[in-house]
């Protein structure tokens, strides 16, 4: 099922955030219907650095055709700004696609971005974004890959405008709205009540983000129909790394840390690779 289809149920579909081929793969394995390819944790993994434009378009391809090479599941691709003006936007949308992704997500700030839960985020004006989402869909190749218009109008307009900013993204052909870090429930219920029936809403859950953390039941119940946890899988994933180095620092042995890992054969089974060794042994060639 395409998630253009699903996202028109009335289940919410929740897409974790994953940043290449074993968290994608990790994720499917738990049951997740759709991914969330996050560029804040492309540039945590890959680059060792933070979430402010500094991760590539061709970088974020280059991980989404891997990931589509270890699942078939949806994903939605973090497009950050287009990486600049309507042309380099539609650029973007056929990159991303032909990597495999179901889903672009755009958003108003200048470039470069920054995290939509950081502070001194600045936008462009409403009509250039305008232009972007109309460039991108003249672009996509498919009409079942979606584009999903993100605004971070709340912390630099105010919750007024970025009400306005969305509903002008909607006339101008976005598949999804997402309006970035509302500051309490109040707003949550808000977008909810102006734009739920009318176009599918995204909501993003951050740990310490500037948004109250909310659950996907509850959510649904609001009226949203996607919810992504982008970071959550790489802010786990390093406190476990750091705690990991610190015991191998300090015992010169992995023996204390045993209990916290996967063995050779654990993460083995994890991945699949006796499987991968019978069917690559289907091919084999035999000389007669």
């Amino acid at each position: 099922m395409s998630l253009k289809t699903r996202l028109q149920g009335d289940k919410i579909v929740v897409a974790p955030g994953v940043y290449d081929g074993l968290t994608a793969s990790l994720a499917e394995a738990a049951g997740f219907e759709a991914l969330y390819l996050s560029g804040a944790a492309v540039a945590y993994t890959r680059l060792g650095r933070p979430d402010i434009g500094l991760t590539t378009a061709s970088e974020m391809a280059d991980t989404m055709a891997l990931i589509a090479d270890r699942t078939a599941l949806p994903v939605i691709i973090d497009a950050d700004t287009g990486f600049g003006n309507a042309l380099n936007a539609q650029r973007t949308m056929r990159q991303y696609e032909r990597a495999g992704a179901s889903a672009l997500q755009i958003e108003d700030q200048t470039y470069p971005k920054r995290c939509g839960h950081l502070a001194d985020k600045s936008l462009i004006p409403a009509t250039e974004m305008v232009g972007k989402i109309s460039a991108m869909a003249d672009a996509r190749a498919s009409d079942e890959t979606l584009i999903v218009a993100r605004t971070d109008a709340i912390a630099v307009e105010g919750f007024t405008a970025a009400i306005d900013r969305a509903g002008a993204y909607l006339e101008a052909g976005a598949d999804v709205l997402f309006v970035e870090a509302p500051q309490d429930r109040a707003q949550l219920e808000d977008v909810a009540k102006t734009f739920a029936g009318r176009v599918p809403l995204l909501a993003n859950m951050v740990e310490g983000g500037a948004t109250p953390i909310t659950g996907a039941g509850d959510l649904e119940h609001l009226g949203f129909s996607v919810v992504i946890f982008p970071g959550g899988i790489v802010r786990a994933l390093a406190r476990t790394a750091q705690d990991y180095y610190q015991s191998l620092a300090e015992n010169g042995s992995n023996k204390p840390f045993a209990d916290r890992m996967f063995d050779f054969a654990g993460l083995n089974s994890v991945i699949g690779t006796q499987d991968m060794l019978d069917r690559g042994a289907r091919y084999d060639r035999k000389e007669k």
